[in-house]
This record gives structure tokens, C-alpha cells and sequence, in this order.
């Protein structure tokens, strides 16, 4: 029989419901059993598309002993950390306080007062690899808390005081002068792999925020290095097999040093961020190559994670049932089995065109994995870029169009194999923060590389869904998740500064002030809901949900980056698109704080984080360099698709000005957006023709209908 769980609508929930465990949802109803019972909770944390956590269910949780064990002496909670960020923040704080180090599955005790006394993350069944075994760890915590009970909470109390002492930031900082920003670039300096790119060593992540940091740095200072860290790690990134080279998109991150041999979830943050890496290096760069991987990820995610009516899913898991197994009665599924190859199948499907792939993408008859891979990889063939296409010419004769129109119909040929195999579970839940980033990464594509407006299209259906799904414009009421037809969860702040940051990107892209209009309403409730008046920041929650024991506020840029880092971002443009609100009264500005003063308060309150640990907080620092360089704001006006103003906007798009806002304006938007913007109001098109205004602080040049001349203007910011 379906326990508990079967009436939530999380994926990860609902992938344990039929667990002999008696799993509950986070909730009063599991609090009061816990109580009256005088039981402890075991708290179990992950994600739908989490290896380990699958590990761990189909070792423990689906072994009726190791049920029964957990029904006698516990309360068992199931928590989906995608869905509640809050609760995995507290108790992975707790995790990583007490051992050391964190992950997922996260296995937490706590009293029925929700403190916790013991954590840890994956648990074999018995003991092996150092690790005890789930069953004995149950069995002793069972054993102490019946019989020292009162040592349990006296100690669960006293860490979770300890844990409240963690909170503070440090202090009131002066904001970090550029040398702040210096010194980070040469922290990651020291950590980057020359050879190989990317920053330490095994396990390789993609932590998009390092770059977009790094890129800022080359384009306030000119210095090449930052750039050509992030040129080289992007580019080793998008050859080794972390790439999917025949369906588009990144996996989760390398296990290896070479970026060969991926952990195969793949996430819609990370190709949110990534799209804006790529996008940004094609730029600084002026190559094709990183546009072609920033455009490919796009199709993926418009392909393989979009909802019918926009709204974009959270991930692809890492593991499927591999083919052979299709029809198997009882299909063990094993992680990478949809991704990888084996030669002769290689062969059967390419027929001519195999040699070429097959040179391209480093496939052995025996197998290519590195080094001693598990059994399923045996004679299996993980796809990465092992030979540059010149040595193919060189070696075949072929001519350059002919390798690489072989490639072409290669990937397409696999393409639709791979598709009869059996799919990775999809996480078809549509968070809105993740939604945030994506829009912003179709919106920044749709502006600086020009695709004909499928992306931008993309972007706008996107925010479309999260308006209608999401948002209730009458209470200012933004939800998190939504699937099959329900929305629900409180917004947290991050939804708050996600979706912000993608509304502004994506008024810069087509210049319809509703954007606008829409990220100014949800930072006055960021602000009113989240906002620290004493330290800055923005808190991560509200506090009202006294079943959250600790009002956190994320200072780590990590494989998402923190809502206080976005937050910056955001303010500093929302800033520099209006100008500075006239003085209020002190209560007035306690309710509504001025802008100005958040950034300040905000980025000197991470000071010393800057200063010392720049590689923490990497989003801040990004804020940081755009405060410094300023943002100057470039005004386009005309209408359609005229050949002139197409010129003017190649132009900007070919600069790399990372901090700089544009405003495409034309006679459809004009009305609204003048009232939004009312210092645009006197900008008008110069005798008829497309003009361009490069203004800084609200002080323009001379407008301008040429190229060359707004060229000049652009090389004066």
C-alpha cells in the first residue's frame, strides 16, 4: 500500500510512496506524531534526480528490515530540497557544523521539537567503505534516546543555539575598494588548472558565477588573464564529455579532473548559467564556437524541458534503464545508461559516416572510460571531443564542409536512436527560480545573438507561464512550484531575485515595459518580505514559518548563486533605469529603502568575504565590479526590423559591455515606457532614422543614426 506521500505532488516525494517506510510530508500531522509518540524524526532530505538518493531508497528504504526498524522507533519525514530550500538550509547548516562536509541524501535526527542531535548524508545498509551502516545507526540512536533522552535534547538544544550564533554576516563593512577585486581574481589565479581549465581539482563543477565574475574583471580592467581563464574552462567544458554531444546540454559535473566522465543529471540551472557564460565569451571573443554551445543548450532546453504552455522543468536524471533491460520484468536502472555507446551500435546506426564519428568523439571498441569504470561501463563509449576536426581532414581527406556535414547527420542518426531508449526520469516540476535564470539566459541570447526571435520567444512564453501559474498580482503573492495544474510553497527569496534578474533581462531584450513594471512590483515585495534593515541582504525566508528554526540568509555563490548576489544586481540596474527616488521620511524609507542604500549596506556587509574568501561569494563579487565600473545605459530607437536599426544594434551586441543596460525602444512600447521611464521621454528619433542615446548616470551624448559614430560613443564608456 502507498504510504503518505502519495497525495504530494513532488517527484522526489512521490518516487518514495511506495516504500514500506511510513514516510510523511514536512508538516504539522508529522510533528504532532512525533510528540504524542515520544518518538524521534528522521528526517531524510533530497531531489527527484539524485544518484544517491536512488541508492540509498533502493538499499534501505525499499528493505521491508530496515523499514520495520524505522516504523518502531522513529517518525520518518521525507523533505524534496528543490521544493523546500528552506528546511534543507537549516539541517544541512547542522550536517556540515558537525562533520564536516554535506550532500544529498541528507539524513538528519531531530527531536520532536525539530532540533537536531545527529546527521549525515548517505548511509550504505551495513557497514562498509568506513561508513556504519543505516540499520546499526538506527538501532544505537533508538538505544540512546530511550534511554539517555535527556542528553539528547539537552545537546540538541545547545547546537541549535550554536547554530543561531552563526548567522551575523560580521558586521558593517566600508565597501570593498576594486584592490578587493584584484586580490579574487588572483585567488582564482592560484586555483586554476592551466592544463586543463577549470578551478581545483577532482571533482570538476560548473560554477557559472566564477566566470560571469572572471569576465567582468577582463572588461573593467582590460586585464586578459581573467578572461582567458574562463575562455579556457568553457571551451574544455563544451569538448569533454560533461557536454551532451547528441542531445544538447550539460550534465550535472565532472567526477574527473579532464572533464571526461559526467555525472549525468542534468539541471535547469545549470544551463541557465552556462548559456550565460557561453553567450558572454562568444561576445568578449568574437567566436562562433562558444555561441554554437550556448545555442545548442538552448534548443535542448527547449526541446527535452519545456511545458506545453512555457513553463520550464527542473531536471533530467542521471539514471535510466538501459536498453537491453527495456523489457525486462524488473529493470535495474544504472546512471549514464541513456548516454553512453558501444562501438558496434555506433557502427550499425552510422554506417559510412562512422569513421569520422567515431575519430571525433574518442569511441574504442573496448570502451574509452578513463580509468577503471564500473561494470555497466565496460565496453561502453562516453562521448568527448577527442580529435579536432583539421586531424580528421588531414587523416581521411576529406575536406573541412564534408567532416563536418558527416557530423551533422551522425548526431541526428543518434539522435533518434537514443530516442527509443528508455528515458531518464524527468522532474517535470516548474520552480520559479529556475524559470528566473532561464529567462534570462533565453533573453540575453534572443539580444546579443540575434536567432531570428525563437529565443526571445521562448523567454517570454516562460514568464508568461510563471505570471498566470505563479503570481497573484491582487496580494502580491508569488508561489515557487508548480505542477499538473497545482501551484504551491511560498516564494522564497531567491524566486523573488531569480525572477527578477530575468524580468530585466528581458525588458532589455524587447523593450516592453510590463517587464519592467513587473520586476519593480516583486523587488518592493523582496524587499517588504525579506529585506535586512541592520545588516543587508535579504533573509531567505519571512521567519513565519516557526517549523523553520532558523531565519537564514545564503551568503554562498554556489551551483546557484545567492538571492543577496542577484539582489545587488538587480538594484544596481533598477537604479540606473530610474532615477534616484526623492527623500523620504525615516518611516517611509523603513517600509521602502532606497536602493542606494541597500547596495551599500549589502555589499559592505560582505566585505570582509570579498576581501578574504573571494571565491565564496564569486556572484558578489560580479556585483561588486558592476558597482565600480558603473552602468552606462544605451537607448535604441526606431521601429521593426529596419535595415538602420539592425546596424545600430549589431554594433552594441558585438561590444562586450557586461555592465552597460540597453533599452530597445519603438512606437508600439513608447507610450507605457515613458511613464516608466520618464527621463527617456525626450529622446526621439533624429529626422526620422534609427538613433542610438549612450548616456551614463542619466547624462547622454549627442544622439547619433550612424554606426561609426555610436561605435566611438560605445568606446568612450
Amino acid at each position: 500500500m502507498a504510504n503518505r506521500l502519495a497525495s504530494e505532488q513532488s517527484p522526489y516525494l512521490l518516487q518514495h510512496k511506495d516504500n514500506p517506510v511510513d514516510w510523511r510530508p514536512w508538516g504539522t500531522e508529522a510533528f504532532d506524531a512525533a510528540r504524542r509518540e515520544n518518538k524521534p524524526i528522521f528526517l531524510s532530505i533530497g531531489y527527484s534526480t539524485c544518484h544517491w538518493c536512488h541508492v540509498m531508497e533502493h538499499e534501505s528504504f525499499e528493505n521491508r528490515e530496515i523499514a520495520e526498524v524505522l516504523n518502531r522507533h522513529f517518525v520518518s519525514i521525507k523533505v524534496d530540497r528543490e521544493e523546500r530550500p528552506d528546511v534543507d538550509r537549516v539541517y544541512m547548516t547542522f550536517v556540515q557544523v558537525t562533520t564536516g562536509s554535506g550532500g544529498w541524501p541528507m539524513s538528519v535526527w531531530l527531536t520532536p521539537s525539530l532540533q537536531p542531535f545527529y546527521g549525515g548524508t548517505y548511509f550504505p545498509p551495513t557497514s562498509k567503505w568506513g561508513k556504519p551502516g543505516f540499520v546499526d545507526i538506527l538501532q544505537e540512536i533508538a538505544r540512546v534516546w530511550r534511554e539517555e533522552r535527556d542528553k539528547v535534547e539537552q545537546s540538541a538544544t545547545t547546537i541549535t543555539e550554536r547554530l543561531r550564533g552563526l548567522r551575523s554576516q560580521g558586521g558593517h563593512g566600508a565597501i570593498p575598494s576594486p584592490a578587493a577585486l584584484d586580490r579574487a581574481v588572483e585567488e582564482f589565479a592560484v586555483a586554476f588548472d592551466r592544463r586543463r581549465g577549470g578551478f581545483g581539482q577532482a571533482p570538476k563543477f560548473p560554477r557559472p558565477s566564477e566566470l560571469l565574475f572572471l569576465l567582468r574583471e577582463h572588461a573593467r580592467t582590460g586585464a586578459a588573464e581573467p578572461r582567458d581563464m574562463v575562455l579556457v574552462t568553457l571551451r574544455a567544458m563544451a569538448l569533454g564529455g560533461m557536454r551532451d554531444h547528441i542531445g544538447g546540454g550539460f550534465h550535472r559535473y565532472s567526477v574527473d579532473a579532464d572533464w571526461r566522465v559526467p555525472h549525468f543529471e542534468k539541471m535547469l540551472y545549470d544551463q541557465a548559467q552556462l548559456v550565460l557564460a557561453y553567450v558572454e565569451a562568444a561576445q568578449v571573443t568574437g567566436d562562433s564556437f562558444f555561441a554554437d554551445v550556448a545555442i545548442d543548450t538552448l534548443d535542448y532546453v527547449h526541446t527535452d524541458l519545456t511545458d506545453d504552455a512555457g513553463g520550464l522543468y527542473s531536471a533530467e536524471d542521471a539514471d535510466s534503464v538501459p536498453p537491453d533491460q527495456a523489457n525486462a520484468p524488473h529493470p535495474h536502472k544504472m546512471e549514464g545508461a541513456f548516454y553512453i555507446w558501444r562501438e558496434d551500435e555506433i557502427r550499425e546506426v552510422l554506417g559510412a559516416d562512422a569513421e569520422v564519428f567515431i575519430a571525433r568523439y574518442g569511441v574504442r571498441p573496448d570502451g574509452n572510460a578513463p580509468f577503471d569504470p564500473q561494470a555497466e561501463f565496460v565496453h561502453k563509449n562516453l562521448l568527448f571531443t577527442a580529435k579536432p576536426i583539421e586531424e580528421i581532414v588531414a587523416t581521411t581527406g576529406l575536406s573541412v564542409d564534408e567532416v563536418e556535414a558527416s557530423l551533422r547527420r551522425s548526431r541526428e542518426a543518434l539522435r533518434a536512436r537514443r530516442s527509443s531508449r528508455p528515458r531518464p526520469h524527468l522532474d517535470d516540476k516548474v520552480l520559479t527560480a529556475w524559470n528566473g535564470l532561464m529567462i534570462a539566459a533565453f533573453a540575453r541570447a534572443a539580444r546579443i545573438l540575434d536567432e531570428g526571435g525563437r529565443f526571445l520567444d521562448d523567454a517570454r512564453r516562460a514568464a508568461g507561464f510563471v505570471h498566470a501559474k505563479l503570481w497573484d498580482p491582487a496580494s502580491g503573492r508569488l508561489l515557487r512550484r508548480y505542477r499538473k495544474g497545482e501551484a504551491g510553497v511560498e516564494g522564497y527569496a531567491e524566486d523573488y531575485a531569480f525572477l527578477i534578474f530575468g524580468l530585466l533581462e528581458l525588458f532589455q531584450a524587447d523593450g516592453d515595459a510590463k517587464w519592467l513594471e513587473w520586476a519593480q512590483t516583486l523587488q518592493a515585495r523582496q524587499n517588504a518580505l525579506f529585506w535586512d534593515p541592520v545588516e543587508g541582504g535579504w533573509f531567505s525566508t519571512t521567519g513565519k514559518d516557526e517549523s523553520v528554526l532558523l531565519r537564514l540568509k545564503e551568503d554562498y555563490d554556489g551551483a546557484e548563486p545567492a538571492a543577496s548576489s542577484i539582489g545587488v544586481l538587480n538594484l544596481l540596474a533598477l537604479a540606473h533605469l530610474s532615477p534616484e527616488p526623492k527623500a523620504q521620511s525615516r518611516e517611509a524609507n523603513a517600509q521602502s529603502p532606497e536602493p542606494k542604500d541597500q547596495i551599500e549596506l549589502t555589499l559592505g556587509n560582505f566585505a570582509s568575504r570579498a576581501s578574504q574568501s573571494g571565491r565564496i561569494v564569486p556572484m558578489m563579487l560580479a556585483a561588486l565590479s558592476t558597482y565600480h565600473a558603473g552602468m552606462p545605459q544605451v537607448v535604441l530607437i526606431g521601429d521593426g526590423a529596419a535595415r538602420d536599426l539592425q546596424v545600430l544594434h549589431d554594433v552594441v551586441r558585438r561590444r562586450y559591455l557586461p555592465t552597460t543596460i540597453t533599452v530597445p525602444v519603438d512606437s508600439s512600447n513608447r507610450e507605457r515606457l515613458d511613464r516608466v521611464l520618464p527621463w527617456m521621454a525626450a529622446m526621439t528619433a533624429r529626422d526620422g532614422r534609427p538613433t542610438a542615446y549612450v548616456c551614463r548616470d542619466f547624462s547622454c551624448q549627442a544622439p547619433t543614426t550612424e554606426a561609426r559614430e555610436l561605435d566611438g560613443q560605445l568606446n568612450d564608456l
